[in-house]
């Protein structure tokens, strides 16, 4: 059975050995068809295998390989340019080759003749520049990044189970929330600009499932465009993703109720903060951030909101990011209280309430991060429908 970490570990066992020998060394040769002969086996099983390397992080397709974490060459490649790697069908032992060269030429930083380069343009491997803005050096022109397309399901599904175990263990699954944090980084960084996969509600009892992924995409590209660097891109997507977990305890006759909610529903409502920061700190993870987001998350920049704080301070620039991020998403999503509000109508409303309720200075870059990036939004009204993102976009 194929393996992909096995196929990488082989590959840059294959870089190691042409380092040390010249072209027609038998070492070489031996070291080059036994990751050819890897990614052979794994075409059998995937017939275009898909590796994207995310800071410590190496993702096959949408699955983590956590034996790879922190793999040294991981990082190598990403600081070469070398983000998202795919092999189409057919791959030459020539054209690998070919491929292997070009990468270690590519980290030793060496010059390679400009008409080999424009061949592995037309060869059956795709590889390009992709990652997050600050954790790697991006080569000035890099080489064309594959076609892909994308859906949401199986994030959407993840979400669905992470947050029924919440509900009969008490306990966050860290490791699942990670993973589709990722999936969510990989499907925003398919082309050469950024995506914003959203996706719109179709029943209002999935509106945690929906919300939450919503508001994690927002906050890792709200993060991004100020500038952050990956690692904090995700741990902000993280925080954005569980920051309503406290909900998954309220009824969802509560959650979906069209009518006024009655004093006691209300203060059942307010409490998920608090609710939501007591759950993740009954887990046994680092998750300092997504707790004070969790809890913050509410809390108006003049003091307002809830829970209501027993001494003025500032919270966390995650929390006022979050806090963003949450209520646009929340007023352009149809609820069954009231219609979605038009992308205009949110911006104003977020303008209008910038000092008093949220940081001014995070709706001014939300407000230009928004209508810069407007045409990359894609709406998905189906989770497990595909949409395509070609490498130009």
């Amino acid at each position: 059975m194929s393996d992909p970490a096995r196929f990488l570990t082989s590959f840059a066992q294959a870089l190691a050995a042409m380092t040390l020998y010249r072209d027609g060394h038998p070492a070489r040769a031996k070291a080059v068809d036994a990751a050819y002969q890897e990614l052979h086996d794994l075409q059998a099983d995937t017939a275009r295998p898909l590796f994207t390397f995310l800071g410590d992080e190496v993702v096959y397709g949408r699955l983590p390989l956590r034996e790879l974490k922190e793999w040294d060459w991981g990082r190598r490649l990403a600081e070469a340019g070398i983000q998202r790697l795919e092999f189409e069908d057919a791959v030459s032992r020539d054209d690998f080759e070919g491929f292997l060269d070009e990468v270690l030429a590519r980290i030793t930083l060496s010059m390679i003749d400009t008409s080999e380069s424009r061949q592995m343009r037309r060869s059956s491997i795709r590889f390009g520049a992709v990652g997050l803005r600050g954790e790697t050096d991006v080569a000035p022109q890099p080489l064309p990044t594959a076609t892909i397309s994308f859906s949401l399901g199986e994030e959407a599904d993840t979400m669905r189970w992470l947050q029924r175990e919440v509900q009969t263990t008490g306990t966050v699954p860290l490791g699942e929330a990670e993973a589709v944090v990722r999936s969510l980084a990989v499907a925003m960084h398919g082309g050469r600009q950024i995506v914003l996969p959203l996706l719109q509600l179709k029943e209002f009892d999935q509106y945690t499932t929906t919300h939450s992924m919503n508001v994690s995409v927002l906050t890792m590209a709200l993060a991004e465009f100020q500038g952050l660097g990956a690692r904090d891109v995700r741990a902000f997507g993280i925080a954005g993703l569980l920051h309503d977990v406290g909900k998954t305890k309220i009824p969802i006759e509560v959650l979906t109720k069209p009518g006024k909610l009655t004093d006691e529903e209300r203060a059942l409502m307010n409490g998920h903060p608090a609710a939501g920061a007591r759950l993740l700190l009954d887990t046994e993870e680092n998750l300092d951030l997504a707790i004070v987001v969790a809890y913050e998350h509410h809390i108006m920049i003049n003091g307002g909101g809830y829970p209501a704080l027993a001494y003025p301070r500032q919270c966390h620039h995650a929390s006022r990011l979050v806090h963003v991020c949450d209520v646009y998403d929340a007023l352009r999503t149809r609820r069954p209280y009231r219609e979605a509000w038009e992308f205009e109508k949110v911006l104003a409303y977020l303008n209008d309430r910038a000092g008093l309720e949220f940081d001014a200075d995070l709706v001014a870059a939300f407000t230009r991060m928004m209508r810069q990036w407007e045409p990359q939004v894609a709406v998905l009204s189906d989770e497990h429908a595909a949409v395509p993102i070609a490498a130009g976009t």
